[in-house]
């Protein structure tokens, strides 16, 4: 098994409330550690009757939002695309091949020249995104 929550999170059939704010579209996103998660849950989940005692529960995740991706379709046809461009770059013309590849580790400094920089995107593009 995976654990994929964060790359799926924010897809259109992910759950949770879509919203705007500040004129850009979220998913509300919550951890099952977050305390809203506990409170909604934990009575189903660990077998506890009645009414819950927010303040004996503690929460090792938290509540945020996230910014919506699209259908689970388009993220994961960004990803098989990159998957596939990394193969060709590896001359790997399969997954068994792609398991002699050799990779090379880069610098800080050289994945920050690989990526566009000193520039002002005019055009954003599916499969990349920027830190704000």
């Amino acid at each position: 098994s995976v654990m994929i929550g964060s790359l799926v999170a924010g897809t259109e059939e992910s759950p949770g409330e879509t919203i705007i704010f500040n004129g850009r579209k979220f998913k509300s996103y919550r951890g099952m550690g977050s305390l809203e998660a506990m409170e909604n849950g934990s009575k189903d989940r660990y077998f506890q009757g009645g009414e819950i005692d927010v303040k004996k529960l503690v929460p090792e995740g938290i509540a945020a939002r996230v910014p919506y991706k699209g259908t689970l379709y388009e993220v994961i046809y960004q990803l098989s695309g990159g998957l596939r461009a990394g193969m060709g770059y590896c001359g790997a013309a399969n997954i068994e091949k792609l398991h002699n590849a050799k990779f090379v580790r880069i610098t800080n400094a050289g994945v920050m020249e690989s990526h566009p920089h000193d520039v002002t995107i005019t055009s954003e593009s599916p499969n990349y995104s920027r830190s704000e």
